[in-house]
């Protein structure tokens, strides 16, 4: 269970994970050995993955967010890890979840454009047979954060 030190922590680490162990300490009011401990324990707990730089897509020209609706034809396992593996194996695709309700999948995707969606999509159908795919342009993102609510 994390206490309020450890949350504190993750609150810091979550804003910038390029802090340095002084002033991660420092923010949360530890000295650096307890805060090295406790950082080191975080990790091995698998509470902390990784750390990461969040780029800027619009930087990179990939400025258009798709979220795509999937209905399979087939439920089986065979299929399944099908579309895993294609969902796996094409970097656009950002995240993707299992859904109960009328939609199987949805897909959240970045591209630099709808030619750039289109090209994505003949690749997945190309994978994997799908019954039904439709695509959602976001035309303004209002939030979107990794930040995830720590009470």
């Amino acid at each position: 269970m994390l206490d309020t030190t450890d949350k504190r922590i993750l609150r810091a680490l979550q804003a910038d994970a390029t802090l340095s162990l002084e002033a991660l300490a420092e923010l949360t009011h530890i000295s650096r050995n307890a805060c090295w401990r406790r950082v080191q324990a975080l990790e091995a707990a698998g509470t902390i993955r990784r750390r990461v730089a969040l780029l800027d897509p619009k930087a990179l020209n990939l400025g258009l967010v798709v979220l795509i609706h999937i209905r399979a034809n087939q439920h089986n396992a065979a299929w399944t890890e099908q579309f895993r593996k294609a969902v796996l194996g094409l970097p656009e695709i950002l995240a993707a979840y299992r859904t109960a309700g009328d939609i199987d999948y949805i897909l959240r995707a970045r591209v630099p454009d709808v030619a750039g969606y289109d090209a994505l999509y003949k690749k997945l159908i190309a994978t994997v047979e799908l019954s039904d795919v439709s695509a959602h342009f976001v035309m303004e993102e209002m939030k979107d954060t990794w930040e995830l609510p720590l009470g």
